[in-house]
């Protein structure tokens, strides 16, 4: 199989699958405990916030450990919206978030707050200029995406930070897509609250971190222990926590050089793609998008049918997002860039890792080409345009 649905999930890098297990078995202490077993938890518990904390040069006491991206984003979001709602009411956000961002600022909605959902444009980028108009004196939180989820594309967040700053403004990013691709400095991206998972750089599901600024404070969502400062209650996941931290360093020793290395074969598919496929467009900004992120639409064919057909040649891709690629509904981002229904259920995501080969390269066009040209025969749609 070549698999080309990193976005969606990456698998676990064998190193660390390897230093995750003794924590299974043998250091399975409750890191709470006061006894010995439960310290050793505990200690490798607050090295591997460490490692989190140094990919994205934040502080380890920044760290809060949670299950993972959509956790992570509703802690940062309603934790703010409850903490100030006496300040004010006013979010602001994109139209093109994860749904981990979008529900939850619709479920606020209905819970009192209002919200605007900026354009993020043809070219998939929101407008700081449009953002800054957008800030009003109830404005409490702005929440905007590090990198797309579906079409790659990277937002202007440290000009972004830099507005809410100077309107003292919580401002949290959801960089699950981006951590461990490019890189990711909560510093310089003037942040607030950054959410990242585990799962996206090589690391196990059902783990995840929330940065949290020094003194930001946020309402609990969750309540019992206190454990992650009463953020996050609940018994930690010492081994996803290791997990995380491995695939932390080991994303941080290879970012470099897994960037260039994925971005030479992403601009070569693309190149490729559109030059020998008719009526191929690539959806989102040409260059400001992730390395590893390629996303296409083809005239006149259905998204779910060519992923089918990319799957019995050997290909694992999706079309849309991967939360919603069970859905025939087209993608809430291709309708927000202003595509037609019809153009936007001809999409095709294809996202790569550091595993695979550039000789993989020209059997992934042909499969492509191979599949679109099939699929048209049989589309009435497409005989209209060859008409």
């Amino acid at each position: 199989m070549i698999y080309l649905d990193h976005s969606a999930t990456s698998p676990v890098d064998p190193k660390v699958f390897k230093a995750m297990e003794p924590y299974f078995v043998d250091s399975f202490g409750n890191a709470s405990t006061l006894y010995s077993l439960g310290r050793e938890a505990r200690k490798v518990m607050e090295e591997n916030r460490k490692m989190v904390a140094s990919l994205i040069g934040a502080n380890p006491d920044e760290i809060i450990f949670t299950s993972g991206g959509t956790e992570s984003d509703n802690i940062a979001i309603k934790g703010t919206a409850y903490r100030l709602k006496d300040k004010g009411n006013h979010i602001i956000t994109s139209n093109i978030e994860h749904p981990a961002v979008d529900e939850t600022c619709k479920y606020l909605e209905k819970k009192g707050f209002n919200v605007t959902y900026l354009s993020a444009g043809e070219d998939g980028i929101v407008s700081v200029s449009d953002l800054q108009d957008a800030i009003t004196d109830e404005t409490i939180l702005i929440t905007i995406m590090h990198a797309n989820n579906e079409i790659g594309t990277i937002q202007p967040i440290n000009e972004i930070g830099e507005i809410a700053r100077e309107h003292k403004i919580i401002f949290h990013t959801d960089a699950v897509q981006s951590v461990g691709k490019i890189p990711v400095d909560v510093n310089q991206l003037n942040v607030d609250m950054l959410s990242l998972s585990a799962h996206k750089l090589y690391g196990p599901k059902g783990i995840g971190a929330l940065y949290v600024k020094r003194g930001v404070r946020l309402e609990p969502i969750l309540h019992g222990g206190g454990h992650e400062k009463g953020i996050r209650p609940g018994t930690e996941n010492v081994a996803g926590i290791v997990g995380l931290g491995k695939a932390c360093q080991i994303a941080k020793e290879n970012l470099e050089e897994t960037e260039q290395y994925v971005t030479s074969i992403r601009d070569e598919i693309i190149e490729k793609v559109l030059s020998e496929v008719e009526q191929s467009y690539l959806n989102g900004h040409s260059t400001k998008r992730l390395p590893n992120n390629i996303n296409f639409r083809f005239k006149s064919i259905e998204g779910e049918s060519l992923v089918l057909h990319l799957d019995a040649k050997g290909i694992a891709s999706s079309t849309g997002s991967a939360c919603s690629s069970k859905k025939l509904e087209p993608s809430h981002v291709l309708l927000a860039l202003g595509l037609e229904e019809v153009d936007a259920h001809g999409s095709l995501r294809l996202t790569l890792g550091k595993e695979n080969k550039k000789e993989e390269i020209d059997y992934i066009v042909k499969s492509i080409k191979d599949a679109v040209e099939t699929l048209r025969k049989l589309s009435p749609l497409w005989c209209q345009v060859e008409q």
